[in-house]
């Protein structure tokens, strides 16, 4: 019955799986995933099989690691593990004790976006991963304590000790948002005979039981970029020539010419860019400022609208509404400082709803028409 917990745990991930497929996935349809870095932190339980009963030989276990999600389906795990293991033998029963720090690293399966689509808002997630890994165990004092005493222990080992470990495991997240989870995992690491310090002819087997909090650093999804929208370029009709009169024998009364209508200057279009989350004016946009205020200057009658814009793949959509105002208020400040009337000016701030370019960095940004 020793294999009886893990065979519980492994259960309540096969309900958990069947939970994560049949969620909804309204909102992938309108997302995209994107790539992020994440931590976990984790803490549990650890046991190592052996010959005694298995509430004795199960020991303290944590876990910090990092990793990068390449997709929705696959990442890379890189982590570090370790507190305390435990052994016995059996007859009289003794059970000690001893350290090791394992470094892993790992390739992670998501099971929901394997099998259904991509969906950010998913509540349960579970996922698979395999890897490798290097073990320090230390520490072992008490074993060697135990063969002095003339246990025979068969693969005693004092000092420390490096092991390579095959690593398979499953999990759950929960979702808490979109930046911290909540996860359960199950993993197994396969060991030298000689980790225990008892010579069986067979691996030794270590099984581990975590719970804690992944937070992502960055959002795992963005809007899709909607299709760039180009500026129409404005014409303007030159006025009509005047018909000819054909020239008549005699002498005829002289029309009085009527005045040229002026014509209309072409608008002016100038788009000053932005550095992200922040609405300055840099220096290097001053001269498009400058030209827009020379054109104003040069046409009394003209007028500007400056609309500001937001990318769509940072920050929420009340953070990029706002500052989007605040970069055509930027502007729209240093039009009026240099001598534009603040009646001239219409000020707009559009955030993230529209995407005048493809990409993102070119959609931090106030676009300027003047006319």
């Amino acid at each position: 019955m020793k294999m009886k917990c893990i065979l519980c745990a492994a259960g309540a991930l096969a309900m958990c799986t069947a939970t994560a497929f049949a969620n909804p996935a309204k909102e992938s349809e309108k997302t995209e995933f994107n790539r992020h870095w994440f931590m976990q932190l984790q803490g549990g339980a650890s046991y190592t099989l052996g010959e005694g009963s298995f509430g004795k030989l199960v020991s303290p276990a944590a876990a910090l690691s990092a990793g990068y999600q390449f997709s929705p389906v696959w990442g890379l795990r890189f982590g570090l593990s370790g507190w305390q293991s435990k052994g016995a033998w059996v007859s009289p029963e003794n059970v000690y004790q001893y350290k090791y720090l394992q470094g892993n690293v790992e390739a992670t399966l998501d099971l929901a976006n394997l099998f259904g689509r991509f969906n950010p808002v998913r509540t349960v997630n579970p996922y698979l991963f395999a890897g490798v890994g290097v073990n320090g165990a230390f520490d072992n004092d008490e074993a060697n304590a135990l063969n002095d005493k003339g246990y025979t222990l068969g693969n005693i080992w004092s000092g420390s000790k490096a092991f390579v470990a095959g690593r398979l495991g499953a999990g759950v997240n929960f979702r808490l948002s979109d930046c911290v989870l909540l996860g359960v995992e199950v993993n197994t690491n396969m060991l030298s005979d000689k980790y225990n310090s008892k010579k069986a002819g067979n691996l030794d087997w270590q099984f581990n039981a975590l719970a804690g909090l992944t937070f992502r650093f960055g959002k795992n999804h963005k809007k899709p970029q909607p299709a760039a929208v180009v500026a129409a370029p404005v014409q303007t009709t030159p006025p009509a020539e005047k018909p000819r009169t054909p020239a008549v024998q005699e002498a005829a009364p002289v029309a009085a010419e009527k005045p040229a209508v002026a014509e209309k200057p072409a608008p002016l279009r100038e788009d000053i860019f932005f550095r992200i989350g922040s609405a300055q004016v840099r220096d290097a946009e001053k001269a498009k400022i400058a030209a827009l205020a020379e054109y104003l200057k040069a046409n009394p009658d003209a007028n500007v609208e400056v609309t500001g814009y937001a990318d769509a793949v940072t920050g929420s959509n009340a953070f990029n509404l706002k500052i989007s105002r605040q970069r055509a208020e930027s502007v729209a400040a240093a039009l009026k400082a240099a001598g534009i009337a603040a009646g001239r000016i219409r000020v707009n701030g559009k955030g993230d709803t529209v995407q005048p370019f493809p990409g993102v960095e070119k959609n931090r940004v106030s676009i300027c028409i003047a006319k």
